[in-house]
């Protein structure tokens, strides 16, 4: 019996060995595949960006261009030194020169990061390619070409090198020498980043002639995202000196393309605001930049829209509106509109003390946000706001107590801007300078007035202008509707035809007749 039982226990042993798959295989016979690691897939995305760029070039669909460009922002976050190197000897193995050029960028980045205490990134192995044996020899496609150097012109610009401006030329050049529509769209972007590239180094009035220069030219060749984002970097250029009267010129002279994607549009109608804003146009200002939070992305760009509601809450505070409450309550808005949130219950409440205690405690960030000008605007505001509770809670009151709660230097100036409330039609009330007081008027009623019907008109017309501007964004097909519909000739032909037939058959009868 023990024989038996250890022939059985060696049997099942040797049936659980034969079973069990060795290591490093599987039970085909096939080796596992090894994982990727984050370098090898990040070059593999980049190469499948190619292929869409080469897609974009033969089928002359700009949407595949507009799905590599959109995935841009995510992708320069993950390209280092090495993964650039390996892009460089992978592609460009028909040039010796530009890839050269290329190299002696990265080089720099890399000294960079070995300064910097990072670890230096030597050469690409020599056994990389990225290209097929037959198009190795082959130039690139431009389009490509002006791809891959826009990623290491970014990577320069991230780092902070002093190459970078210097690439960007030589990209910028490369664009002028091409007159490619399927580059329109990646050209686009490539000027946008130049220009960022200047302002970050305190240089963007030296490109401005470049830039004009560039947006004559798009406009020429029709290329509309081109002239979207070179009017927008124009108008910040502007704006970013104080140069308003510039930019204003710059609108009117300008037509923005209809056909511009969200986010340029976003930023136009910002720009827009602004500069109706500092021209004191506040009802233009405020539908501009209501527009502009509804073009722009609903989940993403959050400090955009930070930045547009901050000027959004000014200018409805100059208009005499008080925004809602709950724009300050949303959990993404809290922290950085608090400061808006204590100036809007300054001026809906009028007291002027609290209203110079935000402005003083607040007066660095208003001014980083560029609204700091428009809030002092604010003061006689707050002061009119104040006369008005003034006059509903007193039916009688004297110019010394107005000036006390005021926080006047003397009754006369209280006179004043009491005088000039009356003829502004803030309050309704008269003056007696002999006696030194204030009388209140009975309550008028509102709806006797116009001002019902012109608000009922605003409120109209920004809805129409939501309809035609949402009309507009509808994308339609192509051309390709009358491709099944009948020509005119052919039209012609069948009417022959049954004409023809009509004949024989009467021939026939007049023959069976």
């Amino acid at each position: 019996m023990t024989g038996t039982s250890d022939a059985k226990s060696e049997g099942t042993a040797e049936i659980k060995n034969a079973a069990a798959p060795t290591t490093g295989s599987t039970a085909t016979g096939k080796t596992e595949a090894k994982p990727k690691d984050a370098n090898t897939l990040v070059i593999d995305e980049i190469r499948e960006h190619c292929r869409l760029i080469e897609r974009t070039v033969v089928s002359k669909e700009p949407r595949f261009m507009v799905r590599v460009l959109r995935s841009l922002f995510a992708l320069r976050k993950k390209i280092n030194v090495a993964i650039l190197r390996r892009l460089v000897h992978g592609f460009y193995t028909h040039s010796v020169s530009q890839k050269q050029t290329l190299l002696a960028y990265l080089d720099q980045a890399a000294e960079m990061d070995t300064t910097e205490g990072g670890s230096p990134t030597g050469p690409a192995p020599p056994n990389t390619r990225l290209r097929g044996a037959k198009s190795a020899l082959t130039p690139l496609l431009p389009e490509v070409d002006a791809y891959l150097q826009l990623l290491i012109f970014l990577h320069l610009s991230d780092r902070g090198s002093t190459s970078a401006l210097t690439c960007g030329e030589s990209l910028v050049a490369k664009l002028i020498a091409y007159n490619r529509r399927t580059l329109d769209h990646l050209a686009a972007r490539i000027y946008y980043y130049y220009a960022m590239a200047y302002e970050s180094g305190g240089r963007a009035s030296e490109i401005r002639g470049f830039l004009h220069s560039r947006l004559r030219t798009a406009t020429l060749r029709h290329d509309f995202e081109g002239q979207a984002v070179l009017i927008n970097c124009l108008l910040r250029s502007y704006i970013s000196q104080n140069l308003f009267d510039q930019a204003d010129k710059l609108v009117n002279k300008t037509s923005f393309p209809e056909t511009a994607s969200n986010n340029e549009w976003a930023r136009y109608l910002y720009y827009l605001g602004r500069i109706k804003a500092i021209q004191l146009e506040y009802s233009e200002a405020h539908k501009h930049l209501v527009q502009s939070l509804r073009k722009a992305p609903q989940s993403t760009a959050v400090g955009f829209k930070h930045t547009v509601m901050k000027l959004n809450i000014t200018v409805e505070l100059l208009l005499g509106e008080i925004p809602e409450r709950r724009t300050f309550l949303q959990k993404e808005n809290k922290r950085a509109l608090a400061p808006y949130l204590m100036l809007t219950q300054a001026v809906r409440s009028g007291d002027v003390k609290r209203f110079d205690e935000t402005l003083e405690n607040y007066a660095p960030q208003f001014k980083t946000d560029h609204t700091y000008t428009l809030i002092l605007r604010l003061h006689h505001n707050v002061i009119k706001t104040a006369i008005r509770t003034i006059s509903l809670a007193y039916t009688r009151i004297s110019l010394s107590d107005v000036a006390q709660k005021l926080s006047l230097d003397s009754a006369q100036d209280a006179e004043y801007i009491i005088a000039k409330a009356i003829r502004d039609g803030v309050i309704e009330a008269t003056l007696d300078h002999d006696q030194g007081w204030m009388q209140s008027k009975e309550n008028v009623d509102i709806y006797s007035t116009r001002e019902p019907q012109l608000a009922f008109h605003q409120r109209i017309e920004f809805c129409l202008d939501l309809h035609n501007s949402s009309v507009k964004a509808m994308r339609f097909p192509p051309k390709s509707y009358n491709q099944d519909l009948e020509s005119a000739e052919d039209r012609r032909e069948r009417e022959a035809q049954d004409l023809e037939l009509a004949k024989e058959m009467a021939e026939d009868d007049d023959d069976l007749m």
